[in-house]
């Protein structure tokens, strides 16, 4: 079933899109955290273009696994750690399973049968279960539509009774915006008015004259006052109206490499820019990192500004910087080349410490027509930013020990709200306990 059949609704896709996020924003107990998200997935076949087993356990509404247009068909994800099962959620597109097994296994080869119906509705089905097992399996032997099976997502949830089960390694810094100059401390230190347009958040103290020091002495609208460090991209503008970002924006600390646990924290006045106000539609969406892109109501992964957006809605974008340092300098001619990106999920020789890999997820609150919106810098494929490091530095050290190399998706205080038992890296002020 390709994407562009059937058409479907934006108020279907937003109705979608607020049922998930009800299942995976409540706290949940420790014998019903979900299991499933980002775990290896495969599947005994898939449509091509980009419809994968693995889209389904993304957490991302906007991308699908789709199988063959045959029974019967199979999506398998492993847990990677053995677990007692409390309930499946399966996301259905329109292509869903009229009868299908659910069924467990410890080792991926020997199963049993969790559930089984000749009844199934599509939509979203959330079945209870009652079993253990690392590898959850469902089995399609009937389709309800002419097409294959198509999952927008497969959620297992129970409780791990392994070794703590691991979702995530990531979390947030959440900062406001301080200010709008045409200057650039990285790229045109010392030159104000130099530079196009720039939306700064984090440090209130930004300017062309900015130095370690400076940032240091200043002050933050971070959500954590020990994040002195400074953020800043390109202004965003509907013809001549310039709109800014409301409220707190999320910039995300998670590990771009495999193995999360050898995650370290760079220095105080580390440096550098991420993509360039001179790129290419190519150029941004091929870039080594993963690249959403912009966003808004149901269009996804558009890698310039959109024409419309619906009524309500607002243009988020993201992309993700290079997570790999030489270990040596804080900044480069380019302010690129003493970072680098993974390479197959590792940091390559020439950079080989890991370092936060941080994301920036900035939404500018602009909808209707926007044939008329661009960057300050240019077309929306110039989106850039930069990021000059003024952290406390044993508060960050917590922050990526407790939540990176942990494996925990925190807020910026360091507390996961899917495993309270792990507790915080920073009390309610965040301070050090």
């Amino acid at each position: 079933m390709t994407r562009s059949s059937p058409i479907r609704s934006c108020a279907a896709i937003v109705l979608l899109a607020a049922a998930f996020l009800v299942a995976v924003a409540a706290p949940a107990s420790a014998a019903d955290t979900l299991l499933s998200q980002g775990k290896a997935a495969t599947a005994s076949s898939s449509e091509g273009g980009g419809a994968t087993a693995d889209a389904a356990v993304d957490g991302d509404l906007s991308t699908r696994w789709s199988s063959a247009f045959s029974d019967p068909q199979w999506l398998q994800v492993d847990l990677g750690v053995q677990a007692r099962l409390a309930r499946v959620v399966l996301r259905w597109e329109q292509a869903y399973a009229r009868s299908f097994t659910l069924q467990s296994s410890a080792d991926g080869t020997s199963w049993t049968t969790l559930h089984t119906t000749a009844a199934g509705t599509g939509g979203t089905q959330t079945i209870a279960v009652s079993g253990t097992g690392r590898h959850v399996r469902l089995t399609g032997t009937q389709r309800g539509t002419p097409y294959g099976y198509s999952l927008w997502e497969l959620q297992v949830h129970g409780e791990a009774t392994g070794i703590d089960h691991a979702t995530h390694h990531e979390f947030q810094a959440n900062c406001s915006v301080t200010a709008n100059r045409p200057d650039d401390p990285i790229v045109l230190p010392g030159l104000p008015g130099a530079s196009h347009l720039h939306t700064f958040i984090g440090n209130t103290t930004t300017n062309a004259h900015s130095t370690l020091a400076s940032l240091l002495a200043g002050g933050t609208s971070c959500t954590n006052p020990h994040d002195r460090s400074a953020y800043w991209f390109p202004s965003f503008f509907k013809g001549d109206q310039l709109v800014q970002p409301v409220g707190p924006q999320v910039v995300y600390y998670k590990s771009g490499v495999l193995d999360y646990t050898t995650v370290r924290t760079f220095p105080q006045g580390l440096r550098f820019v991420v993509g360039s106000p001179g790129q290419s539609l190519e150029e941004f969406r091929n870039a080594p990192g993963a690249v959403e892109g912009f966003e808004c109501g149901d269009s996804f992964h558009n890698y310039d500004l959109p024409r419309s957006c619906p009524a309500g809605t607002q243009v988020n974008v993201r992309f993700q910087a290079p997570s790999c340092w030489d270990g040596v300098n804080l900044d480069s001619s380019d302010h690129k080349r003493h970072m680098a990106y993974p390479v197959s999920g590792y940091c390559p020789g020439s950079h080989p410490v890991p370092v936060p890999m941080l994301e920036f997820k900035i939404a500018f609150p602009a909808d209707g027509d926007l044939s008329q919106a661009r960057l300050s810098s240019g077309r929306g494929y110039s989106w850039h930013y930069d990021f000059f490091n003024a952290w406390e530095p044993a508060i960050l050290r917590a922050l990526v020990r407790h939540c990176v190399n942990g494996g925990l998706q925190c807020d910026p205080r360091g507390f996961d709200l899917y495993k309270p038992h792990r507790g915080a890296a920073l009390d309610t002020n965040y301070n050090l306990p």
